[in-house]
């Protein structure tokens, strides 16, 4: 069992103690992890997820309380507990609850309340399977620099264009969509809107297959009409949304490299106390001990980062801009360290097909890159400390 004592820090309520004890013993008992490869294996796997956290209750820590939540606004330590659990037991698992909160976590933020009330509902009970699409071909990181158009034409808009690398992308029933609108050069002319699967003009061009087998894929629109109550906020408002939410979920992948490294360092530890090497078991050879112990400092760091950062959201009016970048820079690379020592440790059986850090190595890859790549967030903490200097000088 990985170290619990973190849920001591003072950053928690005793609900969220609670929620963290009772999410536990849930997924112990109820988590069965398998290993779908086939795009219709794990378009399968996830749907089945998303029913089964509906149905524990956990999605709704996904919407807020006035929509069948569990708290008034979106609880970033509940979402950072449950993500940073959830993956220490199954990476598909964490993934279908991280996007149902992603997906709808705009319209819980931006939304009106017809629009709140049209998707959040049944976001929570499973039956509307949400997605965030704002990457496309030629802009990932440089959000500005989004081609995909959205014109008025009338009553309704029309959208031209595609996004790719699209979470749930194929098995999602609505889309949380980016274009330029044109209202500024730039970030500045972009806007949000709702598009449903089933929109006309909106077509899966491509099933996108990674090393850890989630769905994904690339979107294309032909003409897709949408009508004017598909917008979400202010036209030209569509970065200042997209920023809020991540801003709000980027804590939360740091919570999920989190629970890969916390479950990397377990079974490095159990490997350690049991294979015998060179006469003795492996842990009492020095050198693995120092390993060991600089992985417990990356944990423990990783863990004080992202539930700062989700303490400080909950706590406070505003943006947390910096503090979930530190967590999400932090946390997905040490995890990274992390779960490559233990493979390390495990020796040839760490490749094997099929171990858990085999698989760990695997999920690991992507969290540095989505919602942010690092090198993104090492210019935005930059940008921070320039701006807080010039302000202080």
């Amino acid at each position: 069992m990985p170290d619990r004592s973190f849920l001591d820090w003072p950053f928690f309520s005793e609900q969220h103690r609670a929620l963290a004890k009772e999410l536990e013993v849930w997924c112990a008992r109820k988590l069965q992890p398998s290993h779908p490869h086939s795009i219709a294996e794990v378009d399968d796997a996830s749907r089945a997820l998303v029913k089964q956290l509906a149905q524990a209750g956990w999605l709704g820590w996904c919407v807020p309380e006035a929509y069948g939540g569990h708290a008034k606004t979106l609880d970033v330590r509940a979402l950072c507990l449950i993500r940073e659990t959830l993956a220490r037991y199954w990476g598909l698992a964490d993934f279908s609850f991280a996007m149902q909160g992603l997906g709808s976590g705009a319209i819980s933020l931006f939304g009106t309340n017809e629009q709140k009330s049209n998707y959040l509902p049944g976001v929570r009970t499973g039956e509307k399977i949400a997605a965030f699409a704002l990457t496309e071909p030629d802009a990932g990181s440089d959000v500005a620099n989004l081609t995909t158009t959205a014109v008025r034409e009338g009553d309704h808009f029309v959208i031209n264009g595609s996004k790719t690398w699209i979470s749930n992308g194929g098995i999602a029933d609505f889309y949380t969509v980016f274009v330029r609108t044109g209202e500024a050069p730039g970030a500045k002319g972009l806007t949000a809107f709702l598009v449903d699967a089933d929109a006309e003009g909106l077509e899966i061009s491509e099933r996108l297959e990674v090393i850890a087998p989630h769905p994904l894929a690339t979107l294309r629109f032909r003409n897709c009409k949408l009508p004017v109550s598909a917008q979400l906020g202010a036209l030209g408002q569509g970065f200042k949304i997209a920023m809020g939410t991540l801003d709000i979920f980027r804590s939360t992948v740091g919570a999920a490299a989190l629970g890969f490294a916390r479950r990397a360092l377990d079974e490095a530890l159990g490997r350690v106390t049991s294979r015998k090497l060179f006469g003795q078991t492996m842990d009492q050879l020095p050198l693995v001990q120092a390993k060991l112990g600089e992985m417990a400092l990356q944990v423990d760091a990783s863990a004080l980062l992202v539930y700062r950062a989700a303490w400080t959201r909950d706590s406070r009016e505003g943006r947390i801009t910096r503090e979930a970048s530190m967590a999400k820079l932090h946390a997905t690379e040490a995890a990274q360290q992390v779960i490559d020592a233990a493979v390390q440790l495990f020796g040839g059986l760490g490749v094997k097909s099929g171990m858990p850090v085999e698989e760990l190595y695997r999920e690991i890859r992507a969290l540095r890159i989505y919602e942010g790549a690092s090198e993104v967030q090492q210019l935005i903490l930059g940008d921070q400390a320039l701006r807080a200097y010039r302000t202080s000088a």
